[in-house]
């Protein structure tokens, strides 16, 4: 059985950083792409982080391109992603997700095969 656990959310001031990790299990971690999305209160998920399986190439959401970074680790299994310079409209519920993917360089922002949970991350400001 798949699973994909997120930890690292929590409150934290406008201008502050957060790290998030996502462990998952149940897969060949290094077959999938690895991304991250959000969803804020009365808002759909959007696209916010995404990374290939071989760490190789990233692609990001423009509202938190050059704050945010993605990145693997492919021998302790987890994706995590750096949140700098974070903002009040950051706030939401972070979700990592996994796509099996054949190019090992490929970064899809869609078609995902499993997702988390979610974390919650709240900035005040």
């Amino acid at each position: 059985q798949v699973q994909l656990v997120e930890s690292g959310g929590g409150l934290v001031q406008a201008g502050g950083s957060l790290r998030l990790s996502c462990a998952p299990s149940g897969l060949t971690f290094s077959s999938y792409a690895m991304g991250w999305f959000r969803q804020a209160p009365g808002k759909e998920r959007e696209f916010v982080a995404v990374i290939s399986r071989n760490g190789g190439s990233t692609d990001y959401a423009d509202s938190v391109k050059g704050r945010f970074t993605i990145s693997r680790d492919n021998v302790k299994n987890t994706v995590y992603l750096q949140m700098n310079s974070l903002k009040p409209e950051d706030t939401a519920v972070y979700n990592c997700a996994a796509r099996r993917i054949t190019r090992s360089d490929s970064v899809p922002r869609t078609l995902y095969d499993y997702w988390g949970q979610g974390t919650q991350v709240t900035v005040s400001s």
